[in-house]
C-alpha cells in the first residue's frame, strides 16, 4: 500500500528528515518501496531517485527497487541503461510480468510496435492483471494502425472486466477509424442486451445511429443514457443535437440547458442555443445567447460571425461591421469573414474597404469566381478599370470560359476603344451563356448603347436561331 500524506506517514518523514540532517537510517525494502510509490506518484522524482538509490544501497537484491529504477531511466530516455537493468531482472526473475512490460515501453519509444506487442504477449502469461496488459497490448496495435487487433485485444479486457469503459470507447473508437460504424452498433446493441443499464453503452449507439444520420433511433438511445443517469451532461448534449437535426428546436434548447444546470456553461452550448433560436426566427433571443458565447470565450470567432450575420438580417450595417472586425481581430486569415467584411462595406459605401477585403481572400488564396467578379464590379465602380482588367485577366488563369468574367473583359476593352479585343470576349461570353449578357446593360450601359455591341449581339441571336 503506498504512503499518504494523512496516513502511515512516518517512514516518509523519516526519510525525509534524514535527507535534512545528512543523517543515514534504515528503512525495510517495504518502507522504501512505500516511499519511491509516492514520490513517483506526486511527481516527485528527484525525490524518488533519491530513495531508490540509497534503497539499493541497503537492499541491493530488491528486485522491484531495480524494476523502479528501470522505470526511471525510461522516463528520462536512458533506455539503453534501463534495457541493461531489465536483463539483469529478467536473469534473476524471468517470470516477472513486469519486465517485459518495461521492455515494452522500451521498443515502443523506439517504434518498434511489434517487438513491444511481443514483450506483452509474455507478460500477459505472467500477470494477474490482464486487462491493464492486453490494453496496452490494443495501444501497440493502434500505433501500427492495426484497427482489428486493437479492437480485438481491447474487446478482450471487456470480457475480463465488462465494466471498463476506457476499453469500450477504444473498441469503439477502431470502428470508428475503419468506417464500421454499422458493426460499432450491432456490437453495441449485444453489450447492451447483456448490460441494459450501462449510460455509456447507450451514449456510444447514440453517437454511432448519429453518424449513419439514423437520428429517431440515435434520440431514443440518449434518451436511455439520460433516464439512466439523469446527470449525464454528455447524453443531453447528444440529445440536444440530435434533436437539432429532427428540426425539433424548442426541445434542443431545454436539453443545451439542463447541461447549464448540470455542469458550468459553455460558449459551444451558448452557441447552439442562438442558433435554436435563430431557426425559431426568434432574433432577440438568439443575439442574447450569441453575446453569452462570445462573453465567455472573447476567442470565438464562430460567436461573433453569428452576430454579424443576425445584424446584417436586420441591416444594423455599423453594428455588423463592428462584429465581423471583431472576427477578423481574431482569425485575420479566415476568407470567410473577409468576404462578410467586403459585404457589410458594400452597403455601407464604403467601397475602398470592399476593395481591401477582396484583396486579402484572393491573397490567402480564396479563388472563388464571386471574389474576382466582386472586386472587379468594385474597381469599375471606382473608376478604376484598369485595375479591374487586371484582375480579370488574373481571373481567367483560373476560370476558363466563365461569362461572368468574358462579359466584364469585353466591357472593359470597348471602353478602352479596343474594338477587336472587345468583339472577341463578347462573342465567347455570347457562346457560354446568352442569356447573361444583359449583365453589360446592368454594369456597363453606355457599352450596351455602343452600335457595334448592339450589332455583335443580334448577329449571334439570328445566327443562333
Amino acid at each position: 500500500m503506498s504512503l499518504t500524506p494523512k496516513e502511515n506517514n512516518l517512514p516518509l518523514s523519516k526519510f525525509e528528515s534524514m535527507l535534512k540532517t545528512n543523517s543515514v537510517y534504515f528503512f525495510d525494502s517495504i518502507e522504501f518501496e512505500e516511499i519511491i510509490h509516492y514520490y513517483i506518484d506526486s511527481g516527485k522524482i528527484s525525490l524518488a531517485k533519491k530513495a531508490i538509490k540509497l534503497g539499493l544501497t541497503q537492499h541491493p537484491n530488491s528486485v522491484l527497487m531495480k524494476l523502479l529504477k528501470a522505470e526511471l531511466l525510461i522516463f528520462d530516455n536512458k533506455l539503453d541503461e534501463a534495457s541493461c537493468l531489465l536483463k539483469e531482472i529478467q536473469a534473476i526473475e524471468p517470470t516477472n510480468e513486469e519486465v517485459y512490460i518495461q521492455q515494452a515501453s522500451i521498443y515502443s519509444k523506439f517504434d518498434d510496435h511489434e517487438k513491444a506487442i511481443n514483450a506483452l504477449k509474455i507478460a500477459l502469461v505472467y500477470t494477474d492483471d490482464q486487462v491493464d496488459v492486453l490494453s496496452m497490448i490494443g495501444m501497440e496495435y493502434l500505433y501500427l494502425d492495426n484497427f482489428d487487433d486493437a479492437r480485438l485485444n481491447f474487446a478482450k479486457c471487456l470480457e475480463v472486466d465488462f465494466e471498463d469503459y476506457s476499453s469500450l470507447y477504444n473498441v469503439i473508437y477502431c470502428f470508428d477509424m475503419q468506417n464500421k460504424h454499422q458493426d460499432a452498433i450491432t456490437y453495441l446493441n449485444n453489450y447492451i442486451n447483456k448490460d441494459p443499464y450501462s449510460e455509456v453503452a447507450w451514449h456510444q449507439l447514440g453517437r454511432q445511429y448519429f453518424i449513419v444520420e439514423n437520428f429517431e433511433q440515435a434520440l431514443r438511445a440518449f434518451d436511455y443514457a439520460v433516464l439512466i443517469d439523469e446527470c449525464f451532461v454528455g447524453g443531453y448534449l447528444e440529445k440536444a443535437k440530435t434533436l437539432e437535426q429532427l428540426n425539433k428546436f424548442e426541445e434542443a434548447i431545454e436539453n443545451y440547458k439542463t447541461t447549464i444546470d448540470l455542469d458550468d456553461p459553455t460558449s459551444f452550448v451558448f452557441l447552439r442555443i442562438g442558433e435554436c433560436y435563430e431557426k425559431l426566427n426568434e432574433t432577440t433571443l438568439a443575439i442574447q445567447f450569441y453575446k453569452k458565447a462570445v462573453h465567455e470565450d472573447p476567442l470565438l470567432d464562430k460567436g461573433w460571425l453569428a452576430i454579424t450575420e443576425l445584424t446584417i438580417k436586420n441591416k444594423s450595417f455599423n453594428k455588423a461591421l463592428f462584429y465581423i472586425n471583431k472576427a477578423i481581430e481574431i482569425d485575420d486569415k479566415n476568407t470567410l469573414y473577409w468576404r462578410k467584411y467586403a459585404e457589410i462595406n458594400l452597403k455601407l459605401n464604403r467601397f475602398e474597404e470592399s476593395v481591401e477585403a477582396f484583396q486579402n481572400c484572393i491573397v490567402l488564396k480564396d479563388y472563388d469566381i464571386a471574389i474576382w467578379v466582386g472586386l472587379s464590379d468594385v474597381l469599375c465602380y471606382l473608376g478604376d478599370y484598369e485595375g479591374a482588367l487586371i484582375n480579370l485577366l488574373k481571373a481567367k488563369t483560373y476560370f476558363n470560359d466563365f461569362s461572368e468574367i468574358e462579359y466584364r473583359l469585353a466591357s472593359i476593352y470597348f471602353k478602352f476603344n479596343e474594338f477587336e479585343k472587345g468583339e472577341k470576349h463578347l462573342t465567347t461570353a455570347l457562346a457560354i451563356d446568352f442569356d447573361y449578357h444583359h449583365l453589360i446593360k446592368e454594369l456597363f450601359p453606355e457599352v450596351y448603347a455602343i452600335k457595334e455591341v448592339i450589332d455583335i449581339i443580334a448577329n449571334y441571336k439570328n445566327s443562333s436561331l
